[in-house]
């Protein structure tokens, strides 16, 4: 399945400020001045905390492995993002909209990410309001336009071609939009390999934009197996031990035509390095091999009520499981401090069928 861009290449070849040279691997620590995260709830810093919606976490039990400290992340510890961060050993990046977020606290990055999120405007909306995938590259040109004033223009060309970007987006195009068809009328309109490509063709926009600003590594993940998250099963459409394997299906155009994009901008963007993160495979590795990884529960929530402790996601003051490590699924949609490790692990250090065409290491060390 190919996504077509050649349109958009031409005007990117015209307008872009900056056209380096085909990436040459360096040796040495990875290093990157600055991570600039853009996503959903998965990787949400605090965000919607500023905002008026549903799409809260910003109270216990979340955050109960923070030292029992909720920031708003939709988990019970830390997330991809902070992970990965530790890994590249720079701090994990603060929420935009946090006030304190200005001056030389940008300066390492920003994290504009907002639960409930999606691709396309609309998606999410059920929950109030969220910062879009447009939304949030507006922002982050906003904290651009900070940091040129900050920095030497050659300077500032160096530092944005060194900057890590990372994009986890689709998710809510499909819980909270083409899977609603009481609420969207996007299933109703679209086959699921059209829905795909609607999808697809918006993506390819933005990333396209992010080369034209100047911005060179850019690592987006594609779409877990939602078929298996906790929220999935409870619908009860799927024996109590199976994935909702219709689910899973319809994500196979987005991921694999998410995979052909990244191709694509590699070889017409000249000096770009955009990398496909195979989430929906190591998450359905540690689904199939639970005991490998130390998992001895990966079909309900550790915080939840109802079915599979996914019906109702996780509650205020609600009591999780004890064993929390042991379980892939913090609540109803978002994984464990644990299985998200394993996400960061796999990207950051995998073969090229956890992170494609190189993983987030070999990425940092392209100049």
């Amino acid at each position: 399945m190919k996504v077509h861009i050649g349109r958009y290449v031409l005007i990117l070849a015209v307008t872009a400020s900056v056209i380096l040279q085909q990436p040459e691997l360096v040796t040495g620590q990875a290093r990157v001045p600055a991570m600039f995260v853009l996503g959903d709830s998965l990787v949400d810093p605090g965000n919607n905390n500023f905002i008026q919606t549903l799409a809260r976490a910003n109270f216990l039990p979340y955050g109960i492995d923070l030292n029992f400290r909720p920031t708003g992340r939709f988990s019970n510890g830390l997330t991809f993002i902070d992970l990965l961060a530790r890994l590249l050993q720079i701090p994990s990046p603060p929420a935009f909209a946090d006030p304190t977020t200005s001056g030389n606290r940008i300066l390492q990055g920003v994290n504009y990410a907002s639960a409930a999120a999606g691709i396309l405007d609309e998606s999410g909306f059920n929950y109030g309001a969220r910062f879009s995938l447009s939304q949030q590259m507006v922002n982050l040109e906003t904290t651009l336009s900070q940091l040129r004033t900050m920095m030497s223009p050659q300077n500032f060309t160096d530092y944005l071609a060194r900057s890590l970007v990372v994009l986890v987006f689709g998710s809510n195009d499909y819980i909270n939009n083409y899977l609603m068809p009481n609420l969207y009328f996007s299933s109703s309109r679209y086959r699921p390999p059209d829905f795909a490509n609607l999808l697809l063709s918006q993506y390819a926009r933005q990333l396209l934009t992010l080369y034209g600003l100047g911005l060179r590594k850019i690592f987006i993940p594609g779409v877990a197996p939602l078929g298996c998250i906790p929220n999935q099963r409870a619908r009860g459409i799927s024996p109590p031990d199976r994935c909702v394997d219709s689910v899973n299906q319809i994500l196979g155009t987005f991921n694999q035509g998410l995979r052909s994009l990244v191709d694509q901008l590699n070889q017409r963007l000249p000096g770009a390095i955009y990398v496909y993160g195979n989430t929906y495979s190591t998450i359905g590795d540690i689904l199939n091999n639970p005991a490998a990884y130390g998992f001895t529960v990966v079909d309900r929530a550790c915080c939840g009520i109802g079915r599979n402790q996914g019906q109702i996601t996780c509650l205020p003051m609600q009591t999780p499981c004890p064993n929390r490590s042991q379980y892939v699924f913090w609540d109803a949609f978002h994984p464990t401090q644990t299985a998200n490790s394993i996400l960061a692990r796999r990207a950051f250090y995998g073969p090229p069928s956890d992170a494609y065409p190189v993983n987030v290491q070999q990425m940092t060390l392209l100049h």
